[in-house]
């Protein structure tokens, strides 16, 4: 029959080629050889899916058919070995020429199926494992900036042009766009690759620790230093460190920061010489930096010291072409993970999710896939499951703050409004804002001062 597989027993003794014939022939199309010469005839001919071969036989034997079949044949059917001398070094030689499994004569109706079955099903792992490198290997190829935008595109060229040179880069971009996947990006992509790639958040970390966790401190060095401790431009040396949110940095801090990235040196707090440190320097920031020198809040020098190198990562809301792509790639990994089948996007989800604005950008994409695999009962992501009804009301919302608002006014309706949903819930506030919880704080700060009341 046209949908069997095919099969050839192997074997010099004519009742085990007839009790294997009869045996699987319901399952396959079985073809017969009385040698491991005469069976490399046969696979020639056609192409087979399985064969069972006996290991001691007239001329060639099992384990030469097996050296033929990786030599000279242009496909690979599965073997399987079987012998009377059944011994553990014919196993590992027939297992190294390639057999998926080993069967000791005299063997039963039960092991046979048994082997068979076991040998298709690993075909299929290694099937799947063949796919998944492959796509493992092209996410890698683009470092994971997933995207067939233009911008995107040019992005992955810069990247590859800086990867090996040592200038500071400055990552501009909303929050949620994927700086950091960025920063990775031209870590691995340049000859630092094989060095650490250290990542501090700099609005994450009060203002008083900030410097120890930078440059380290000594033992003594203060109340509670009972031992010495490397900060992240040590624990970098010879890698990257990624500057995370430097926007946020203190201004005090920011020029400690300016002496390191001029001399390349540091001190350890409590330190009486100065550390050399060789490590590439990539900041990252979701606001406009000259808004920030205006507001004297960020240093014009060291601006000028970050900004060697500039790349602006676009919002999502710019290349709508690669949702559908970045959609469909966040299912497929979160499915994976949770131990899903892979679940379809349907047409209308789609649509409705290029219609969006994102303004969290990948990042609100990412959750919203994962929060519908997880919550999924169905065989397909529809636009309720995804939740999409809700995005373009609160899209919708954030566009009905204009009128005779000014621009001020707007930025604090949308806060209160987001600290309502959140139910006070800050940290989330500012995640779902784009914001720091630094930068939250100082706003709600500046709010209660102008008698707001601050929803939570």
């Amino acid at each position: 029959m046209a949908n069997k597989r095919n099969l050839l027993v192997v074997d010099d003794e004519q009742t085990m080629r007839d009790f294997l014939s009869a045996s699987l022939g319901n399952r396959f199309n079985v073809r017969t050889a009385t040698s491991g010469t005469t069976a490399l005839v046969e696979l020639k001919k056609q192409r087979f899916d399985l064969v069972l071969s006996d290991v001691q036989m007239p001329g060639r034997g099992g384990l030469e058919l097996l050296e033929d079949i990786a030599t000279q044949l242009d496909y690979r059917p599965l073997v399987i070995m079987m012998t009377a001398f059944g011994s553990i070094p014919q196993a590992v030689e027939a297992t190294r020429r390639g057999a998926v499994d080993y069967l000791t004569k005299p063997f039963g109706l039960d092991q046979l199926d048994h082997a068979v079955t076991r040998a298709f099903e690993v075909e299929q792992l290694r099937s799947e494992n063949r796919t998944l490198r492959t796509s493992v290997s092209s996410r890698q190829d683009t470092h994971g900036l997933l995207g067939n935008n233009p911008q995107m595109a040019q992005l992955r060229e810069k990247i590859a042009m800086i990867a090996d040179t040592r200038g500071t880069v400055l990552l501009q971009g909303e929050s949620g766009t994927g700086k950091e996947v960025v920063a990775r990006a031209i870590h691995d992509s340049g000859s630092r690759r094989d060095g650490p790639f250290i990542r501090i958040n700099c609005a994450a970390i009060p203002e008083t620790l900030l410097e120890s966790e930078l440059f380290g401190y000594e033992r003594g060095a203060f109340t509670g230093a009972v031992s010495a401790r490397k900060g992240k431009f040590e624990l970098a040396d010879g890698g990257t460190l990624l500057l995370d949110e430097i926007s946020e940095m203190p201004y005090a801090m920011q020029a400690k920061l300016l002496r390191v990235l001029q001399e390349r040196e540091f001190m350890r707090l409590g330190a009486k010489y100065a550390t050399r440190t060789d490590v590439r320097i990539i900041a990252t920031t979701n606001r406009i930096l000259k808004d920030e020198i205006k507001a004297r809040t960020f240093r014009e020098d060291l601006y000028f010291r970050l900004n060697v190198i500039p790349l602006r990562i676009v919002p999502l809301r710019l290349r709508k072409d690669d949702i559908p792509l970045l959609a469909s790639h966040f299912c497929q990994v979160f499915c994976a993970e949770n131990g899903r089948p892979l679940l379809p996007i349907s047409e209308t989800a789609m649509r409705c999710l290029v219609s969006l604005d994102w303004p969290g950008n990948v990042r609100q994409l990412q959750n919203v896939i994962e929060r519908a695999v997880i919550l999924c009962t169905s065989e397909e992501l529809d636009r309720e499951i995804l939740g999409l009804s809700e995005e373009m009301d609160s899209t919708e919302k954030v566009r009905d703050l204009g009128g005779d608002l000014t621009l001020r006014d707007m930025e604090r309706e949308l806060i209160l409004r987001k600290l309502r949903t959140t139910r006070g819930n800050r940290t989330k506030a500012a995640l779902e804002l784009g914001i720091s919880v630094r930068t939250l704080r100082n706003k709600l700060n500046l709010y209660t001062d102008l008698g707001v009341e601050i929803p939570g």
